[in-house]
């Protein structure tokens, strides 16, 4: 069956199949190239007749995940210039309103003039990942009655280093660009530009947590998974990061300086810098927002689009009239630390080295020993990383926006199963094939061969629903009740303030 919406930059055509409709590759912004390299985004040339939307486009320039983690998280890339693009999932145009399935049955919103939107931002530490990895399909969204928008933004590099002559934070800027194509492109497709949900992980968690801090008025509700709104580079420390790399290129610490380069080689000493930055997050040699985070490029504190930490504007009341859902894994950082065997060669000593230079309280780790005293350096680092980089923050996020006074509403989870293999527990990025309900889809690596179906029913029922509703299926957070729904196994649970006692000792 031929699918063609209309775009402000012309007609594409989507393939339709068992009654969803995909137009995959979408141009959102000009390729970020030639003349248009560090700049900001611009709109797309305008095309004539009808542009096949049948594959993905091409992605941003990017390093790879190295072993192991290509085997955990298999990231395509796909060679080309114009990688600002994005694709749709929508049962629009086969005839579908808010279907159902043999699992799940969301009704529509009474009243609404189209269907709910979901926009994912997708994770990758900033410099990986994309909107065309199969384990992202948004065909199950649409099979249950939204429309599913993955984009594709400037990384690494090109989207976020310090480039002295260049605008700051290019990859928001991309962002916030496809944001504001779907405002003004997704009611072709079937949705409501009045009910966009934007959802991410890890840096796309963090990405999404920084557009809330920002009240654009671009979407209602934002869901923000394993990444809070503590990450924000200083610019003095994120033009360190920029010398090193520029020193290691033999090449001036400029804009005009690394246009001159191909970006392939920008991403070996790209990815080399990223290693050593993560291995040992100095403040002295990196600074101490570049330490904190463990990575090298990130979103900037300029002055103008990106004025504080995200974190410090949602308690002063941004965002408050969108609805948040936030949550963690309760294993993060075991993902980065088990399957390379990192862990077996720490020390306690190490441990508090590591997390002291990411600006762990000092006296934390011993607090942490004496709570988790059959725990090994390695676990032990792996549980305090967890805190400091992903509960906490996601906990001080959700207080800050419930106590914020506004309109919207605040739910948190946290993510408990844990996986069978590669001693990964219940880590970092396992629970994207539950949220999307693509278990099979290239996540064997992290899940193992049969995770649970019926987990990932329920997970995926209760983002389909928040993205509907604005309520994913139990109470709300407050700050001092700090209900979280804890998803594990065959049965799911609210809990109050889950693993309380580590929590108090932040603060």
């Amino acid at each position: 069956m031929e699918a063609i919406a209309q775009t402000s930059y012309g007609k594409v055509r989507g393939t339709t199949r068992d009654g969803v409709t995909a137009f995959l590759g979408i141009p959102y912004a000009a390729p970020p190239f030639g003349a248009d390299r560090f700049r900001a985004p611009r709109p797309p040339e305008p095309w004539d007749g009808v542009r096949d939307a049948a594959e993905y486009g091409p992605t941003a320039p990017k390093p790879g995940y190295p072993r192991p983690f290509d085997k955990l998280l298999p990231d395509p890339a796909i060679p080309g210039e114009d990688c600002l693009n994005l694709n749709v999932w929508t049962p629009f145009f086969a005839g579908g309103t808010g279907g159902s399935s043999p699992r799940n049955d969301p009704a529509p919103d009474p009243g609404g003039s189209g269907l709910p939107v979901m926009v994912w931002i997708h994770g990758g530490a900033f410099r990986n990942g994309s909107g065309a990895v199969p384990l992202y399909s948004g065909r199950n969204f649409a099979r249950d009655g939204a429309v599913c928008v993955t984009i594709n933004y400037r990384l690494g590099v090109e989207g976020f280093a310090n480039l002295p002559g260049a605008p700051l934070n290019r990859g928001l800027l991309d962002q916030i660009a496809a944001l504001e194509w779907v405002r003004d492109n997704i009611a072709g497709f079937g949705g409501d530009p009045d009910r966009v949900t934007v959802f991410g992980e890890s840096a796309g968690a963090m990405s999404v947590t920084t557009l809330l801090s920002l009240d654009l008025g671009l979407f209602r509700r934002a869901v923000a998974q394993s990444g809070a709104g503590t990450i924000a580079q200083d610019p003095s420390d994120a033009l360190l990061v920029t010398k090193e790399m520029a020193a290691r290129l033999g090449v001036e610490a400029t804009a005009e300086a690394f246009a001159a380069l191909d970006p392939a080689a920008i991403l070996l000493v790209q990815a080399a810098v990223a290693a050593e930055v993560a291995a040992l997050p100095d403040p002295g040699r990196w600074g101490r927002t570049t330490a904190a985070g463990g990575m090298s490029l990130t979103p900037i504190l300029d002055g103008e689009l990106l004025t504080r930490r995200p974190e410090d504007a949602i308690a002063d009341g941004a965002g408050r009239d969108v609805d948040l859902l936030i949550g963690y894994t309760s294993e993060e950082f075991r993902f980065f630390l088990m399957p390379t065997g990192l862990a077996r060669d720490l020390t306690d000593e190490l441990v508090g080295a590591v997390t002291t230079g990411m600006g762990v309280p000092p006296e934390l780790p011993a607090s942490y020993r004496a709570h988790h005293p059959d725990q090994t350096p390695g676990e032990l680092m792996a549980t305090i990383i967890t805190d400091h980089l992903f509960r906490v923050p996601a906990h001080r996020a959700a207080a800050g926006h419930a106590a914020s006074g506004g309109t919207g509403g605040t739910w948190m989870y946290e993510f408990a199963w844990r996986s069978p293999v590669h001693d990964l527990g219940a880590c970092h990025a396992l629970e994207l094939g539950f949220v999307f309900d693509t278990l099979g889809e290239g996540t064997e690596g992290l899940a193992g061969p049969k995770p649970p179906q019926a987990l990932a029913d329920r997970m995926h029922r209760a983002w389909t629903d928040f993205a509907a509703h604005g309520d994913p299926g139990w109470r709300r957070f407050d700050p001092s009740a700090r209900a979280v729904q804890v998803f594990d196994g065959p049965a799911d649970e609210v809990v109050e303030d889950p693993h309380a006692e580590d929590r108090r000792l932040w603060g």
